[in-house]
């Protein structure tokens, strides 16, 4: 299967060039080479970019990385979110650590494993999709990170300035495309570690079998793949806080791993005798119901209490509506800076067809929404047909009138299927706890 992204190749060997491209061809849409890393810049300007793979040695003798380190800086000063996988026929771990708390997102040592080389630029174009999705879903003014108007945002806003100054573990839950990464990213950028990096791991994307040598690192022949020292995340994130992405994703046995790191404060990379202590600052995010998970046994309870010291919940966008206006306008704005298209309005019937809409894929589904009829409208205002909103999956048709009955009749058979469990028939529904209660409330179920 051939990912669709770009990835952009610079060494000096001509050798090296053909042979990445020849591999990686076969895996990726397109793959653009040079030897010259002073044509970075034309190439970032003419093409998209998704992930950059670049030597660290390119005058003869040297050896030290310093090159590749300059000219990572140089990417991410030209694209804060490139994604950048360095590479060098000198192992060095100290180097590695310094290029990841740099901002490269991996290390890969030449000779490289065809499989390993494949599989971890596989990895770096999630992250690159990641990143691009996270900027959709970032505002404006630079002070504001985050569209709050709305009641329950304020409230989530509240929590994150009173606990961002601490190094308490927070948890963050919410569904699908309500903006986990940005809540956590707000988190840092207010806490005393944010000069500091940042480094997010999503472990629904890690294999069981690589989830120690990914978090933990590890040592020079550790395994059969292992052809040089490597430092894990934690180590990546040291002083700086770690975000781990879909915790609830974790099997058991990476679950106990990862809670005697937590404990201990120190990681035992593999292959190696001595512990390294890490300092840092941990962030969790889920869109699974953890305490139904812990009652069937899924997850550890002792995990889930070391992680939750503070949980903030995010709402849906549908319990957001106030908030709907002003992402809406945010993301034309953005969307027409992006394609360099006129500024277009919205008609108030559009305004409100968007308000009324359920919205199952929260905010990133209205992102794409609005990208979308910016594109393909020809008028200068946006009306309700050029969001191409589907009735069958949020809005009220004209068959479905008596919206609180219907209301009423999902509720109750989310209860009923879920034996009372509130966090099991919230997560059934797509909505929060304390919504679902607001619910029970209303209807007194």
């Amino acid at each position: 299967m051939i990912t669709r992204a770009t990835i952009l190749i610079v060494d000096d060997d001509p050798d090296v060039l053909t042979a990445a491209r020849l591999l990686l061809g076969q895996h990726f849409e397109r793959v653009l080479t040079t030897a010259d890393p002073n044509e970075i810049e034309s190439l970032m300007a003419s093409s998209r970019i998704d992930v950059f793979l670049v030597d660290m040695n390119f005058a003869i003798g040297r050896n030290t990385g310093a090159e590749g380190l300059k000219w990572l800086e140089r990417i991410l000063g030209l694209d804060p979110d490139a994604v950048v996988v360095l590479m060098t026929a000198f192992g060095d771990l100290n180097t590695a650590v310094q290029a990841m708390r740099d901002g490269a997102a991996d290390f890969i040592l030449k000779p490289w494993q065809n499989d390993k080389l494949v599989a971890t630029l596989g990895v770096a174009t999630k992250l690159r999709q990641s990143r691009a999705r996270v900027n959709a879903l970032s505002v404006l003014p630079p002070s504001d990170e985050m569209v709050a108007v709305s009641p329950q945002m304020q409230k989530v806003m509240h929590v994150v300035a009173k606990v961002a100054p601490t190094d308490v573990n927070v948890l963050i839950r919410g569904e699908n495309g309500t903006g986990k990464e940005l809540v956590a990213q707000a988190i840092h950028r207010q806490s005393s570690r944010s000069d500091k990096v940042m480094v997010s791991v999503d472990l629904g994307a890690v294999a069981e079998s690589l989830f120690e040598s990914e978090l933990f690192g590890h040592k020079k022949g550790a395994f059969t793949d292992a052809a040089s020292d490597r430092a894990g995340r934690f180590q990546a994130a040291d002083r700086g806080t770690l975000f781990l992405d879909e915790i609830g994703n974790l099997p058991a046995a990476s679950q106990s791993k990862l809670l005697r790191v937590l404990e201990s404060r120190e990681v035992l990379p593999l292959g190696s005798d001595q512990p390294v202590p890490i300092d840092v600052r941990l962030v969790a995010a889920t869109n699974q119901p953890l305490e139904q998970l812990v009652s069937n046994g899924l997850f550890r309870k002792d995990l889930l209490y070391r992680i939750n010291t503070i949980q903030i919940e995010l709402p849906p966008l549908r319990d957001r509506v106030e908030d709907i206006e002003a992402l809406v306008l945010h993301f034309v704005a953005v969307y027409s800076r992006k394609y360099r298209l006129a500024g277009k309005s919205v008609s108030d019937k559009a305004m409100a067809a968007l308000r009324m809409y359920h919205w199952p894929g929260n905010i990133r589904e209205l992102s794409h929404a609005v990208e979308r009829a910016l594109i393909l409208s020809d008028r200068d205002e946006l009306d309700t047909a050029d969001f191409q909103l589907n009735p069958g999956s949020g809005s009220s048709g004209p068959d479905s009138l008596n919206l609180d009955a219907s209301e009423r009749r999902m509720v109750a058979e989310a209860l009923e299927k879920a034996g009372g469990n509130i966090s099991h028939a919230a997560s059934l529904l797509g909505i929060t706890r304390a919504a679902l209660y607001r619910r029970i409330e209303k209807f007194q179920l």
